[in-house]
């Protein structure tokens, strides 16, 4: 005989009765657990219908998550989520780029956030860029913003620790697409660029550099010059050679982007902007420009280095964004001629155009 308490009086049961209390009492118990352990095992607890980037953008407490995620619609149930990281004993998360681009269960989602697992973001520079420009951009996709890295890349004393002088900074934002973390530094960052900047040229071309008897910034100047100037790829080998060519004969540059550069705009320039008294004016000055006016891209730098062996000395631009090259002054001024009769023919036309406009 076994008694029961039941109202504070025991309430004799027989055996079998106290067997089968016990088992249903075991099978709730196990299907409670049962049911606990699979929603914190859910494959499914946190997931996105498509690919979504979380941004903490601090150390961020279990009450800031919670909202996040359920104002996001990646988990159904807030009261699931915080039983979960209760448990887990998750409960401040670390800041970072988290990306969900499949489903998670709470553990591996969780512990990712606590420990700060951070998935990488790509950040692109792109070549042709003023400094201020690519400042800009890189600061949008990272979590510093634009003026902490202006101002990193302003600092003398680290930018000296690379052996680089402020004008030379441009130059060495090198092109390219950089996995990196959302939380890196801005010093952290700009180290990763130099080092990317390091492998392609410095440690690949430093042969051909002492061919040239030319220093890697004189170089990398050159090619910020046939950055700009070159709209089609296929001829910056043959700008390189022009240029070289005038550098060799000991004239002028007169390369029009710097002047551009000078003046500090991109547009069509005037003939009062080839008297602007300023260092990087090749129009007025010899050699090359104290430093680089742009952030030029492996292809324009390799054609510095490996000019197209000819004699020409001047070009000019065509409509067609190409150029078309001369080897005397005599035959530059018809080519030059050519476009300039060419391209008044068109303002023409589009005044005439205008006027019938505005005549209807």
């Amino acid at each position: 005989m076994r008694f029961i308490l039941l109202s504070k009086q025991f309430v004799p049961v027989s055996k079998n009765e106290f067997i089968v209390g016990t088992i249903l009492l075991l099978v709730t118990a196990f299907s409670v657990a049962g049911m606990r352990w699979a929603t914190l095992y859910n494959g499914q607890a946190i997931s996105s219908d498509k690919p979504a980037h979380l941004y903490l953008d601090k150390r961020t407490t279990l009450d800031e998550l919670s909202s996040i995620l359920v104002d996001s619609s990646y988990v159904e149930s807030e009261e699931e989520l915080r039983w979960a990281a209760n448990l887990l004993g998750w409960r401040n998360f670390q800041a970072g780029h988290y990306l969900i681009d499949e489903p998670y269960e709470y553990e591996e989602f969780l512990s990712k956030l606590a420990r700060g697992i951070q998935d990488p973001v790509s950040v692109t520079i792109l070549p042709g860029r003023t400094k201020g420009d690519i400042v800009t951009k890189v600061a949008n996709q990272l979590q510093f913003d634009s003026l902490t890295f202006h101002q990193t890349l302003k600092d003398s004393i680290f930018i000296a620790k690379h052996e680089l002088d402020q004008k030379d900074v441009v130059g060495r934002l090198f092109p390219n697409t950089y996995s990196v973390y959302w939380t890196i530094s801005p010093e952290s960052f700009f180290k990763r660029i130099l080092n990317e900047f390091d492998k392609a040229v410095i440690e690949s071309e430093q042969e051909q550099m002492e061919e040239l008897n030319r220093s890697v910034d004189e170089i990398i100047t050159l090619a910020s010059i046939i950055e700009w100037e070159a709209r089609n790829r296929e001829e910056k080998r043959t700008i390189s050679g022009l240029y070289w060519n005038r550098l060799n004969r000991g004239m002028r540059l007169q390369a029009d982007p710097t002047v551009n550069f000078a003046v500090g705009e991109r547009r069509r320039l005037l003939y009062e902007d080839y008297q602007v008294d300023h260092p990087y004016n090749t129009y007025l000055y010899r050699g090359l420009p104290p430093g680089p006016i742009t952030n030029p891209d492996l292809v324009s730098i390799r054609s510095a280095l490996y000019p197209e062996d000819h004699d020409y000395l001047y070009m000019v631009a065509t409509p067609k964004g190409e150029h078309a090259f001369s080897k005397t002054f005599e035959e530059h001024k018809q080519k030059s001629a050519k476009w300039r009769k060419w391209l008044q023919e068109q303002y023409r036309i589009k005044r005439n155009n205008e006027q019938k406009q505005n005549g209807n």
